[in-house]
């Protein structure tokens, strides 16, 4: 009876080995997870981060003053809807974009959305071109003025955004903080060890610049036909470089020539700014917009009466009344920093009543995004006067300005 009994014990263990020799097992990736350790985590951050206090900024109390509600207050000029500039500080480029566009439109009729980033790629390669050729004297950064548009036209041309958006495939916001630190950190290097081979600096730039915005085109279609940014420039857009004047107010430089505008950003040191008198410069711009044409202006956002959650940027009285903003109070607070070249933006409209002026400003700031009107500033008269420094425009919306300046920088 034992016999038999360990005979069917070593049958089952041999079934046994030989069904498990038989099986085949499968694996499958699964997304790792330890919720209990997640949950260890968040106590010792709750723990160990100490509450911080509200951060509390001074603003201008709005309660009681009559501010516009409403994009269509306004007397618009026609322009493509507001984008975002994303994480980058190319305001300069998205401002003087939207402005070209609503000059093609006006020239041409044709609603056309150009890249941003196109020219964004090539103002930084001039920007490291001149970086080596100043042996590392010149201003190398994210910023820049409107009429940097104007060089980079001249040279390099401009493309449709469908030919080239600057983002990789999935990219929801421009983000240019990695890609600006990988180039400043090469350029120091440059800098340090004397490397000045603009071709090697400038290939190098340009392979950061492709790495994280792609190549730009140099052939593409648009409508149904091929084009380089050149021929672009010329048969669709008809924008001609030569018809646009820039130009600013500040009392240091002496009015009536041309002048310097001695910002960082005007990294190249464009000293072709036509200095005039405040009361010319807002004149001017309003007459302008008046008449059909947008202007670019670039100056400063910084004060209690800019407050983005009610699209509002006025200037309080307890800052200085109205009657007083002047020549002086400009120079006044450029010369002690309070104003400053904080931001470019468009002008698209105006409202105009018996005691009141407001400008419709185009914005590609975040801030722009926080009140009801996304993308989109309402300017007093006022703010414009006082805090906007410089400003660039079609020639014939200056018209008179021009031959002021002409007959007063002849008779000096």
């Amino acid at each position: 009876m034992k016999s038999v009994i360990r005979i069917f014990v070593a049958l089952c263990i041999m079934t046994l080995i030989i069904h498990a020799q038989d099986r085949r097992d499968k694996g499958i990736m699964t997304e790792y997870t330890n919720p209990f350790w997640d949950e260890i985590k968040k106590g010792i951050s709750e723990f160990e981060t100490k509450e911080k206090p509200k951060k509390l900024d001074f603003k201008m109390d709005f309660t009681g003053i009559e501010l516009p509600k409403k994009i269509d207050e306004f007397k618009q000029i026609w322009h493509n809807e507001p984008i975002s500039q994303g994480a980058t500080g190319t305001c300069w480029s998205f401002a003087a974009t939207s402005f070209f566009e609503s000059e093609i439109f006006r020239i041409t009729n044709r609603k056309l959305k150009l890249s941003e980033m196109y020219t964004v790629y090539w103002e930084y390669v001039e920007k490291a071109r001149r970086f080596v050729r100043q042996k590392g004297a010149s201003h190398f950064n994210e910023g820049s003025q409107a009429n940097a548009l104007k060089h980079v036209f001249e040279n390099y041309g401009c493309v449709p955004a469908s030919a080239y958006t600057g983002m990789k495939p999935g990219q929801k916001y421009h983000n240019h903080e990695k890609m600006f630190e990988e180039m400043n950190t090469y350029l120091n290097f440059v800098k340090k060890n004397c490397f000045w081979n603009e071709e090697v600096v400038l290939q190098t730039i340009r392979n950061i610049l492709n790495s994280y915005m792609g190549e730009p085109p140099t052939k593409f279609s648009f409508d149904g036909k091929e084009y380089t940014p050149q021929d672009f420039l010329k048969n669709v857009c008809k924008i001609n470089t030569n018809d646009y004047v820039d130009i600013m107010s500040l009392l240091q430089e002496g009015f009536w020539k041309k002048a310097l505008y001695d910002v960082p950003d005007n990294w190249w040191r464009c000293d072709t700014y036509l200095n005039v008198p405040v009361d010319d410069f807002i004149g001017t711009i309003k007459d302008a917009v008046r008449n059909g044409y947008s202007v670019t202006i670039g100056g400063d956002v910084s004060e209690s009466g800019y407050y983005s959650f009610k699209d509002v940027a006025m200037v309080p009285s307890y800052d200085i009344p109205s009657s007083y903003i002047d020549d002086y109070a400009r120079q006044f607070r450029f010369s002690n920093g309070t104003t400053g070249d904080d931001h470019g933006i468009h002008i698209v409209g105006i409202k105009e009543t018996a005691n009141d002026t407001w400008f419709l400003i185009k914005d590609s700031g975040s801030g722009a995004r926080n009140g009801e009107n996304k993308g989109y500033y309402f300017y007093h008269f006022d703010y414009v006067k006082l805090k906007m420094v410089n400003c660039m425009m079609h020639k014939e919306a200056a018209k008179k300005l021009l031959e002021k300046f002409d007959k007063n920088k002849t008779e000096k």
